[in-house]
């Protein structure tokens, strides 16, 4: 199964997002469930950087395993930019979970 881990602040602010595990729908190389997260997480964090100049903190490992946090970031309209662009990503991933749930599980923590 996929895990996916949004952490907010108390305010509701998207601080990081975490990302491990495989989905296992379908042999490796055809499981769309898998391509979909990642096609979706790397998508978001491409357009940050190149849309916002921001620059997130990323740590990528085995067994589907990424990192994403964001440094502190003093520009409030690319902060604004920033959790749309995360905001997106997020819904596009609880589609996925909506779609293929026994696959995908999405948790928001409070940091």
């Amino acid at each position: 199964m996929i895990r996916i881990t949004v952490h907010r602040t108390v305010e509701g602010t998207i601080r990081s997002f975490t990302i491990s595990g495989h989905a296992h729908f379908a042999k490796r190389g055809q499981d769309i469930v898998c391509a979909g997260v990642s096609a979706i997480s790397f998508g978001a964090v491409n357009a940050i950087i190149a849309l916002t100049n921001v620059k997130p903190i990323i740590q990528q490992g085995k067994d589907g395993y990424l990192h994403c946090e964001l440094p502190s970031i003093e520009d409030t309209k690319a902060a604004d930019h920033v959790q749309i662009l995360l905001e997106g990503m997020i819904v596009s991933l609880q589609t996925i979970e909506r779609d293929y749930g026994k696959y995908v599980k999405i948790t928001t923590k409070t940091v």
